[in-house]
């Protein structure tokens, strides 16, 4: 899938991916994946869809879903670069990832923000329905 906006774009081509920029981001700006090493990005990468950001060919942002693509998704590792924030990328990154043709029949999505709760909101996301149900296997240094 790629979609244009303007000098934007966003491709689900892992093979643009500057895994790099993925790992320094989630590295030295993230607050959920600082631990993460090199080998679980590029596998995370790899078994996920991923949606990467370009200004021409340079990456500038990302998002990834993890599904069955029948039933379930978990979004994760969103971000957009922060001298491109403020254009209205990340709300056009959101819509391309909840509109991809692959996750439209799905039961539930999830995902775990520390700060971003209004802005996926827009988005369809919510607090559980059933938080009694929901249960969690965190490593011991998970956000």
């Amino acid at each position: 899938m790629e979609l244009l906006h303007g000098e934007f774009t966003i491709s689900t081509d892992n093979t643009r991916l500057d895994a790099d920029l993925i790992q320094n981001f989630l590295n030295q700006e993230s607050y959920w994946a600082r631990t993460r090493t090199p080998e679980q990005t590029l596998t995370a990468i790899e078994n996920s869809i991923c949606f990467g950001v370009f200004h021409g060919e340079r990456q500038i942002g990302f998002a990834r879903v993890v599904s069955d693509r029948a039933t379930f998704a978990y979004l994760g590792d969103v971000f957009i670069l922060e001298e491109y924030r403020g254009r209205s990328l990340g709300k056009w990154l959101m819509e391309a990832v909840v509109s991809h043709p692959e996750l439209q029949s799905l039961r539930r999505w999830v995902l775990a923000t520390r700060d971003a709760h209004t802005f996926y909101e827009k988005y369809g996301f919510q607090d559980p329905v059933h938080p009694e149900r929901w249960m969690e296997r965190p490593a011991p240094d998970a956000y």
